[in-house]
């Protein structure tokens, strides 16, 4: 099990739209691995659709497995030079943007 978020980055010209189902697959899997509401409560991601990104969080069993499996199928369906993916200390969801000071 790994300690962290993992950083799933695409390369211009994929379907983001595509590339979340895949994922929502990859989900349906562990289901069936974990059950669904232990799935339900152990896994996150957060798609950042202008960025090509999409973050996982695998600190739990159940993440670890998604992740595991998302690789598998989207090596399969998009091919493996069609995204890089690195461990992250960044947070799960996007940080708030500070206020603009008025001026």
């Amino acid at each position: 099990m790994s300690d962290t978020v993992f950083r799933f980055s695409f390369r211009s010209g994929i379907d983001l739209i595509e590339v979340e189902a895949t994922l929502h697959l990859a989900i349906v899997a562990a289901e069936g691995l974990f059950g669904e509401a232990r799935v339900r409560m152990e896994v996150s991601y957060h798609v950042d659709a202008p960025h090509s990104v999409i973050l996982i969080d695998g600190r739990t069993g159940a993440g670890d497995a998604v992740i595991r499996v998302f690789t598998a199928f989207i090596t399969r369906e998009f091919g493996e030079d069609a995204f890089e993916v690195r461990r992250t200390s960044q947070p799960i969801t996007p940080q708030p943007e500070p206020a603009a000071s008025a001026g």
